[in-house]
């Protein structure tokens, strides 16, 4: 195998701005150089140098998605260690370099075998990274619960949230829960000692709690709009306490159902652009062919998004990250925000500091795409596939 990979004649967006004519120097799983075509082209590079001309291509951090149920027929509601490295596979043709797995609200037993299941597949993935696991509850509002399960939802109880975390092997990346819960922040200050990232989500909260969670370090919401109270002019809500305070960050869904594209422009009209993540909210049946399509036990249908076939309520998203940026693109937002959002941002406020730059130290997780922001090649710890299928190059 080649020790170096340079990357050249390459539109690289770094994580900080557009570089033209550029190249990026690889060895082994990290970038160790960046440079212009001028500096290329004086250069001199090992014979075993594996040389990719990317003739224009952007060239831009892996995309991380910190919010996804399921992919490609393979969920976390399975509880099984070969679904999320299925997961993990299916995912790098789509550009995803690394991601959270994420659990939906369920019964105790239930939810302590996915996340099992997610810590033992750690470290076993041959495709994107998986950084740890998401709880999207279940510490929620029953007022807000999408499609979770009523039943699953449980008071704030710190003995059951040092279960999952015992369980979890220390990999508890973040959280959803709801602000205005009963002993909201005893469990708020359990979890940043953890330093689990707190977010507001399948919330009921008045504006009043939404600024004391934020007391408490609940600083990131879930897909926004989605499963949280609505802004009133006498009461914000959740809503409106993630437009009022710049340092909330927030999730969008990315779809054009889940949120108007021109409420996506409003947004980012009023908020600063490192607060904002794309995530796909993918549930199992994403990408499946065979039917029916079952995600967390119920039969759902494709239109655009997933309903529920029973009384078609929005399920979540039949998302990639991919056409994720694609769509904020046409909405007319220019590709360096659409890359904060897809791969900067993610990483910063997961704080995931070796990931979502170009620059030297950083990861080698890379994804070029052309011009139409078709996937030609990801690059995983320095490890190229195309079309999701690792290449053996010597």
């Amino acid at each position: 195998m080649s020790s170096s990979i340079c990357i050249h004649n390459a539109t690289v967006l770094n994580g900080y701005s557009r570089m033209n004519n550029c190249a990026v120097l690889i060895k082994q799983n990290k970038i160790i150089d960046v440079f212009n075509e001028d500096r290329f082209s004086e250069k001199t590079f090992k014979d075993d140098t594996l040389m990719i001309n990317a003739k224009g291509a952007y060239l831009t951090p892996g995309f991380i998605d910190t919010h996804i149920h399921g992919f490609a027929g393979y969920g976390v509601e399975d509880g099984t260690v070969k679904s999320i490295l299925k997961m993990s596979d299916s995912l790098v043709k789509y550009g995803v370099t690394s991601f959270i797995p994420t659990l939906y609200t369920a019964p105790k037993e239930k939810m302590i075998k996915s996340i099992k299941a997610i810590a033992s597949a750690m470290g076993k993935e041959k495709g994107a990274t998986i950084l740890g696991m998401h709880l999207e509850g279940p510490f929620i509002s029953k007022d807000r619960l999408g499609v979770q399960n009523a039943s699953d939802v449980s008071k704030v109880d710190l003995e059951l949230m040092e279960e999952f975390w015992n369980a979890s092997q220390g990999h508890i990346v973040n959280m959803t829960v709801a602000p205005e819960l009963k002993h909201m922040r005893e469990l708020a200050l359990y979890c940043v000692s953890k330093g689990i990232i707190l977010q507001a989500g399948h919330t009921n909260a008045t504006y009043k709690q939404m600024v004391e969670g934020m007391q408490a370090r609940i600083m990131h919401t879930t897909h926004l709009f989605n499963a949280m109270s609505r802004m009133h002019h006498r009461d914000p809500g959740a809503v409106g306490a993630v437009f009022i305070h710049p340092e909330l960050s927030c999730e969008i869904i990315a779809d054009g159902i889940h949120i108007n594209p021109e409420i996506i422009k409003f947004l980012l009209s009023c908020k600063p652009i490192d607060k904002i993540v794309l995530v796909t909210d993918a549930l199992k049946p994403t990408k499946q062919k065979k039917k029916p399509l079952i995600a967390n036990g119920d039969e759902v249908y494709i239109d655009q998004c997933f309903y529920r076939k029973s009384d078609n309520v929005i399920a979540g998203s039949a998302l990639t990250m991919v056409d994720g940026v694609k769509n904020l693109v046409s909405y007319g937002i220019n590709i360096e925000q659409v890359i904060h959002m897809a791969s900067t941002n993610p990483a910063q406020i997961m704080k995931q500091y070796h990931l979502g730059l170009i620059a030297p130290g950083y990861d080698a997780d890379l994804v070029l795409l052309n011009h139409k922001l078709d996937v030609l090649y990801t690059i995983i710890q320095g490890k190229i596939y195309q079309k999701g299928v690792k290449l053996c190059i010597s």
